[in-house]
């Protein structure tokens, strides 16, 4: 797949041989050099603590990373052509000046004084990096100036503010892009397709035709070697207050005045301002325990490396929700994820109401409901069930169901990064979230935060606590999975 290019500019990234930088960013930046994407003058400048590597050493660690990954340049040169190295000590005001020179003189050869600042660094280093960045007056340029913060902004309500309110000291929203993967993803971006350019859908996106609304991330990975990373945080700050609220917000917002940055933003906070305080008896926490799959023992999260003894940090979340407007009155929204889960899935599920009618009652079956399954991974696309008659004499009904898979509509093999990162040498603050959103979405959960409960064992391999399923009461469904 060939695009037309981004502007050309020095690309800036700080954590320049962390794992963000050698499994995602760099394949990412060769893959959109190899599709024209990117434009041959970008400048690419890894920043890291250490100071023994030379640019050229760098360029050899850059060639070793894009080789692990299946990548390999048709041009060998491409890493001496365009990658370079700047050891930089966040504390250090001398490092940041001697920064600001390196850029400049790469910006002199060919990038037109347009710079990103990229920061893959972990949260704890996200204030004072940008702090440096703006005393170093590195977020003013001849050209344009962009900054890039990964998730998670924030740890609550209140880190979230303080951490706007600094970025805003120095750096205009206009320039910001706060980064979430998922909304990178084909078929995040082709729900507003779906949604708003089709009526037939489009018109019964409403509490009278929709009976109820899942959206689940389901990983299958455990946590692995991460328990610095996640007995700081948990699944609710991990996954639920960015990629489940982003779908979240997605799926029920109302029609933007415009396929604009601004206008979709908007939709998307009065969404989460329209969100109903979620009830003690709404949210189920849970941790997994030893489990085992096809005779292989899995271990609990309390068995991971590095876990403290008797954590009571959740793995998984599950929480029914209610938006209270218009549209939504009275329309459960069910938001679930997990980790070490029997598969790995990410999928919003519209479930619609039965016909008002019992037609068909003396043949032994209704009709069932219409199911719209919009899947974001591991395959991309959309399946929607109906009901036919059975082919034969009597006449019965059967569910049937079409479908529309990505993977079999483009081999780009692109992911969310390379969209995203494209859209920011774009300068389209679409896909990213804006301060609003931030806070919005932590106002949200703060309360949620302040009384988590023990969470509920569940096995490693399974679909969580059986706890979950009691807020699936009442309601005649149950989790798809």
């Amino acid at each position: 797949m060939r695009t037309t290019p981004g502007d050309s500019c020095v690309f800036v990234i700080f954590g320049g041989t962390g794992d963000l930088m050698r499994k995602k960013l760099l394949p990412s930046l060769f893959r959109m050099e190899q599709s024209g994407a990117l434009s041959k003058d970008c400048t690419i400048l890894g920043v890291a603590r250490d100071r023994t590597l030379t640019d050229a050493q760098y360029r050899d660690w850059a060639n070793k990373a894009l080789g692990e990954v299946g990548l390999s340049p048709s041009d060998p040169d491409w890493c001496g052509k365009c990658v370079h190295y700047q050891p930089v000590d966040t504390s250090s005001e001398e490092d940041f000046r001697a920064l600001a020179a390196r850029i400049e003189a790469l910006e002199g050869k060919n990038a037109g004084g347009n710079r990103i600042l990229y920061l893959a660094l972990p949260p704890q280093a996200f204030e004072g990096t940008i702090e440096a960045l703006g005393k170093a007056g590195l977020n003013k340029s001849k050209g344009w100036t962009r900054l890039v913060v990964e998730k998670p902004f924030g740890r609550d309500l209140e880190s979230a503010q303080k951490l706007n309110a600094l970025v805003h000291t120095y750096f205009d929203e206009s320039q910001v892009y706060r980064i979430d993967h998922y909304l990178g993803k084909e078929t995040v971006q082709n729900l507003l397709a779906f949604r708003f350019g089709n009526a037939l859908f489009e018109s019964a996106w409403n509490r009278d035709h929709v009976k109820s609304v899942q959206i689940s991330v389901a990983e299958q990975t455990s946590i692995g070697s991460r328990a610095g990373y996640y007995e700081n945080t948990g699944a609710l700050r991990d996954m639920v207050q960015n990629h489940l609220t982003q779908l979240l917000t997605l799926t029920a917002m109302e029609v933007p005045a415009a396929f604009a940055a601004d206008s979709i933003r908007f939709e998307k906070v009065k969404v989460l301002r329209s969100v109903a305080p979620i009830g003690k008896d709404a949210v189920v926490f849970g941790q997994y325990s030893p489990g085992r799959v096809d005779r292989k023992k899995l271990p609990g999260y309390l068995d991971e490396p590095n876990v403290a003894k008797g954590s009571r940090t959740e793995t998984f979340v599950a929480m029914r929700l209610e938006i209270q407007n218009w549209r939504w009155q009275g329309v459960p929204f069910y938001l679930r994820t997990g980790k070490s889960m029997p598969r790995r899935s990410t999928r919003i599920v519209i479930d619609f109401r039965k016909p008002p009618v019992a037609l068909f009652r003396d043949l032994g079956r209704g009709p069932h409901r219409n199911i719209l399954a919009i899947n974001l991974q591991p395959d991309q696309g959309f399946d929607l069930s109906f009901e036919v008659k059975s082919p034969g004499d009597r006449f019965s009904l059967r569910t049937e169901r079409m479908q529309f898979r990505y993977p079999e509509e483009s081999d780009s093999g692109w992911d969310g990064y390379e969209t995203l990162l494209l859209e920011i040498l774009r300068g389209d603050q679409t896909l990213f979230v804006h301060a609003d959103e931030t806070e919005a979405s932590w106002r949200l959960y703060a309360p949620l935060l302040r009384r988590r409960s023990a969470p509920y064992l569940y096995p490693a391999g399974s679909w969580g606590p059986e706890a979950a399923n009691k807020l699936m009461e009442g309601t005649g469904g149950d989790w798809t999975t």
